[in-house]
């Protein structure tokens, strides 16, 4: 190892625990320059689990939400590339510490948090459409499978603490009522530019739980039926009619043959990227040369960006 490395590594233990290495400086007066990167790295992570988590710093207030960060940060130091996801493990720290927060609820809130910034910075695809539907033929229906959106989150909580949420995001000064413990799923999710959510009754969330596993129709209904006899399929499509709405459900996946080696491929601009084509060798070598290699017969997206190289 390196001097150099060994005394980045050296330095950036000393950060995160707080201690000074023996021997790190050279000279005195070292330790008020180290203090401000120490101080700097914490102030800027507990500012980045403010922002992730509006609603938790508004009813444990600043206080209380300050030490539960440093807390965090000692114990789940940031390894994320983006400081935009520092804290996804917030929830769960706060159900196996219990005594750093003064309700249980609260770590339900905090899951309620992430899961809408979740929805909010997530990729969009394009939408299952009713059109899509009204074209499958009836003997495909059994089989028919379904894929939520990226944009679409499921959260189990324990706790009713929509309320909660509800009424601090309203007003930051509310009153609110202590929860009650109650088991449920909440869905959370982007329509649009608008993050929603609602509590979903328990055949809505067996059977979004079943499409979520990649049950198909058939399967999705014998899960509702084990919860409401009365349920019929109908009730599902009722459903689906719903999710379509609500924007939860992404357009079946569109294939395109690669000219060069006779793969087919997915489009990437039908499932949301900017590019789109076959990743084998010929195909990249044509599109960066000329117009001639591999394009999506869907979009025609490598074949523009070959012709623009």
């Amino acid at each position: 190892m390196s001097t150099l490395d060994s005394l980045q590594k050296t330095f950036q233990a000393a950060v995160l625990a707080e201690n000074l290495a023996p021997g790190l400086f050279a000279r005195e007066g070292g330790e008020g320059g180290f203090s401000i990167y120490a101080n700097a790295y914490r102030a800027r992570l507990t500012d980045a689990l403010r922002d992730n988590y509006p609603i938790l710093l508004l009813a444990l207030g600043d206080e209380m939400f300050l030490e539960l960060a440093l807390s965090y940060i000692g114990e789940q130091p940031s390894r994320q590339r983006s400081i935009c996801w520092f804290g996804h493990q917030l929830a769960d720290f706060m159900r196996q510490r219990p005594d750093r927060v003064p309700h249980p609820a609260l770590a339900d809130l905090a899951s309620m948090d992430w899961a809408l910034r979740g929805v909010f910075d997530a990729a969009d695809q394009p939408l299952l459409r009713v059109e899509d539907l009204s074209a499958l033929p009836a003997e495909d229906w059994p089989g028919k499978r379904f894929q939520l959106r990226a944009t679409v989150a499921m959260v189990e909580l324990s706790w009713n603490v929509e309320p909660i949420w509800q009424a601090l995001s309203a007003d930051a000064e509310a009153q609110t009522s202590p929860p009650h413990e109650s088991k449920h799923l909440l869905l959370a999710w982007r329509k649009g530019l608008d993050c929603k959510w609602r509590s979903l009754a328990s055949t809505e969330a067996a059977a979004l739980r079943g499409l979520s596993n990649g049950g198909t129709f058939a399967e999705i209904c014998e899960v509702v039926a084990e919860i409401d006899v009365s349920a019929s399929a109908t009730a599902v499509a009722t459903m689906l009619q719903q999710w379509i709405a609500d924007e939860l459900l992404a357009a079946d996946p569109q294939q395109s043959i690669c000219a060069a080696c006779g793969a087919g491929f997915d489009c990437g601009v039908a499932a949301g990227s900017d590019t789109c084509w076959c990743m084998c060798l010929p195909t990249l070598a044509a599109a960066f040369t000329d117009s001639s290699g591999c394009y999506c017969v869907i979009c025609l997206k490598a074949k523009l960006y070959a012709q623009e190289a």
